[in-house]
C-alpha cells in the first residue's frame, strides 16, 4: 500500500527530495565497511542505529539538505531485505538487516546522457528507472532495469513511462507502467505475461496493495480534463475492471490509494471514494494527503499546521491525534511519526501522536538527509518495514562546495555546502 502526496505537499517537501549528486564507483568494488552495528538484543529498540556504511564519491554537507553527493541526482530504497543506492548509472546494494555490502553494478548498454531517476527494492530484485535523453520528437523515455537483489545480475530491461516504471516486482516477474499500457514481464525470458492498454497518453496512477489504479482522463496526467473513471488492475493477474464515479467525474486529481479507498485532491481539499464502486465516501476541506500508517490502518492528512489521523473508509478522526507544526515529519508507523533535526547536531526522533510526546531519539546523526520518491514507492522508508535509511556526514572537510544548481546537473537554486570527508549510509530502527 502506498500514498503519494498531492501537488501542494510535494511543493512543501521539495527540499527533502532525494537529490544526491555524484561520483562514479568502480564496479564490483566494496566501498567501506560497517562502522557500527547494533548489539544482539538491542536491534528491536526504536531509535537504535542498526548499522552504518561508508559511501564512496564526493559528498557535501549543508544545513538545509543534509549530506548529499556533490553532482547529479540519486535515490535510495529500502525493501525486500535490501538497501539500494543509485545515481548516475551505478547501483549499490547492502543487506538491509546487517548492512553487509552485496554488490555494485554499473548499468551498461544505455545511450549517452542516460541517468538513474528512481530506485525501488522488492523481494528478489532491485529496479532502477533510467531516464533516456529526449528523442528528436521531443519525447523523454525511460527504461526500467531489473537487477537480482543478491548478486546485481541484470535480469531484465523494459520500456516505461517517464513518470511510471516498476509498480510491482519479484524474481519471477516485473509489472511496469508504460506510456500507453501496464505490462507484466517474465524476467527469465523477457516475454509479456499480460498487458492492459491505458490509452494514447500517460495517465496518473497509484498502488494499493495488490491493485493498481490508473486514471481515465482525456489529457492524461498533464492535461486539465477531469478524471471520468479509474482502471483497477490486479498486479498479480492483470484482471481489469472500470470504476466510475457516481457523478460525472472524480473531484480533482488522483493523489493516493490506501486500504480500498482512492483519494482525489483539488483546491478545496481531499475527497475519498470507494476503490471498488466509485462511491463518494467523505471529504475534508482544506486538507491534503500526507502519509499512511500500515500498522494501524490509518490515513494521515495535513490541514494547515495540523496532522490529522483518520479512518480511510469513513474519514472519522482515528485515535484523536492532532500534531501541530508537522511539516518536518516523514511518515507515521504504529502511531509514531518520524521527525528529524537538521545540521551538525542532527538526530532522528519518534513522536507518539496520541500521547503528544517524543518517545525515542537516536544518537547524534550529523547532517542527516532523508530520501523520498515522488511515486510513493521507494525512498528512505519501506512502509512494510521498521528500517529507515538516511545519509549523514561523520567528518567535515575545510572546503566549501557548490551544490547542484550552480550550473551543474540537477537544477534548482545554487547553494553552498561543506565538503564531507566521511559520508555514511545509516540504517535506523524506528
Amino acid at each position: 500500500m502506498s500514498l503519494a502526496l498531492g501537488p501542494a505537499a510535494w511543493a512543501r517537501r521539495a527540499v527533502l527530495a532525494a537529490v544526491l549528486v555524484g561520483a562514479a564507483i568502480i564496479p564490483g568494488h566494496e566501498s567501506g565497511s560497517a562502522s557500527s552495528v547494533c548489539k544482539a538484543g538491542q536491534c528491536g529498540t526504536a531509535g537504535t542505529i542498526l548499522w552504518t556504511r561508508l559511501l564512496p564519491g564526493s559528498w557535501t554537507a549543508g544545513g538545509t539538505g543534509g549530506t548529499v553527493l556533490t553532482r547529479g541526482q540519486a535515490y535510495v530504497a529500502a525493501g525486500g531485505g535490501v538497501a539500494a543506492v543509485g545515481f548516475g548509472l551505478t547501483v549499490i546494494a547492502f543487506d538491509l538487516r546487517a548492512g553487509k555490502w552485496l554488490w555494485t553494478r554499473a548499468l551498461s548498454g544505455l545511450p549517452a546522457g542516460a541517468s538513474i531517476e528512481s530506485v525501488r527494492a522488492w523481494p528478489g530484485v532491485v529496479t532502477a528507472g533510467v531516464s533516456v535523453p529526449r528523442s528528436r520528437h521531443g519525447r523523454a523515455a525511460r527504461t526500467e532495469v531489473v537487477l537480482a537483489d543478491r548478486t546485481g545480475a541484470r535480469v531484465g530491461a523494459y520500456p516505461a513511462a517517464e513518470y511510471g516504471g516498476a509498480v510491482a516486482a519479484s524474481s519471477a516477474a516485473t509489472v511496469v507502467v508504460g506510456r500507453k499500457s501496464v505490462t507484466s514481464y517474465h524476467n527469465k525470458t523477457g516475454k509479456i505475461r499480460w498487458r492492459r492498454r491505458t490509452g494514447p497518453v500517460s495517465q496518473a496512477w497509484r498502488v494499493d496493495g495488490r491493485d493498481l489504479y490508473v486514471t481515465v482522463a482525456a489529457g492524461g496526467y498533464l492535461g486539465t480534463a477531469p478524471v471520468t473513471a479509474l482502471r483497477q488492475i490486479s498486479l498479480r493477474t492483470g484482471a481489469q475492471r472500470l470504476v466510475r464515479p457516481h457523478g460525472r467525474m472524480f473531484a480533482g486529481t488522483l493523489s493516493g490509494a490506501f486500504d480500498g479507498v482512492v483519494l482525489f485532491s483539488g483546491p478545496r481539499g481531499v475527497t475519498a471514494y470507494s476503490g471498488a464502486t466509485g462511491q463518494r465516501l467523505w471529504a475534508r476541506e482544506g486538507a491534503i494527503p500526507e502519509s499512511v500508517d500500515e500498522v494501524q490502518g490509518r490515513l494521515y492528512l495535513t490541514k494547515g499546521s495540523k496532522l490529522l489521523g483518520v479512518d480511510p473508509e469513513t474519514g472519522a478522526r482515528a485515535g484523536g491525534g492532532v500534531l501541530r507544526g508537522s511539516s518536518g515529519l516523514y511518515g507515521v508507523r504504529g502511531g509514531v511519526a518520524l521527525g528529524m533535526d537538521q545540521g551538525a547536531e542532527g538526530v532522528a526522533w519518534g513522536y507518539d501522536i496520541a500521547r503528544q510526546r517524543v518517545v525515542w531519539t537516536t544518537p547524534q546523526l550529523p547532517w542527516p538527509h532523508y530520501f523520498v520518491d515522488l511515486s510513493g514507492i521507494g525512498g528512505s522508508a519501506d512502509p512494510a518495514s521498521s528500517t529507515v535509511l538516511i545519509t549523514t556526514c561523520a567528518q567535515l572537510g575545510s572546503s566549501r562546495t557548490p551544490l547542484a544548481g550552480s550550473g551543474g546537473p540537477g537544477g534548482g537554486a545554487a547553494q553552498d555546502g561543506q565538503a564531507c570527508l566521511r559520508p555514511e549510509l545509516v540504517a535506523i530502527h524506528r
